[in-house]
């Protein structure tokens, strides 16, 4: 379960921002997270919550954003939205796909006090 490490990466992440910032409680973390990044977002959310106790963190709210995969096909020349890296190109059933999004996993906003 690799979310339990993310989640400790992205509360230290967090705390070191809110250091630079001297900021005394974060309210909220907003994380952007693609559809490809092989993230779930339910384990994400409860190893937070783990991470976070004891740490000016605690108590925060997680708010995840997901966005789609998408993919360049190199047969068809087509943007394709894909959910998985296993797909075919929806257009021409080419495996010749190139992602081009949906792996970020993003810290995009804080919300402190």
């Amino acid at each position: 379960m690799h979310e339990v490490a993310l989640a400790q990466s992205i509360v230290e992440i967090v705390r070191e921002q809110a250091r630079r910032d001297h900021v005394r409680s974060v309210k909220a973390v907003h994380l952007r997270i693609g559809a490809l990044a092989n993230v779930e977002p339910e384990a994400l959310s409860f190893g937070f919550d783990a991470a976070a106790k004891g740490t000016l963190v605690e108590g925060a709210a997680l708010a995840i954003e997901r966005t789609p995969g998408a993919a360049f096909c190199g047969a068809c020349g087509k943007d394709v939205a894909v959910e998985s890296r296993l797909d075919l190109c929806p257009s021409c059933g080419s495996a010749q796909l190139l992602i081009t999004g949906g792996e970020e996993l993003r810290v995009t906003e804080l919300e402190v006090t």
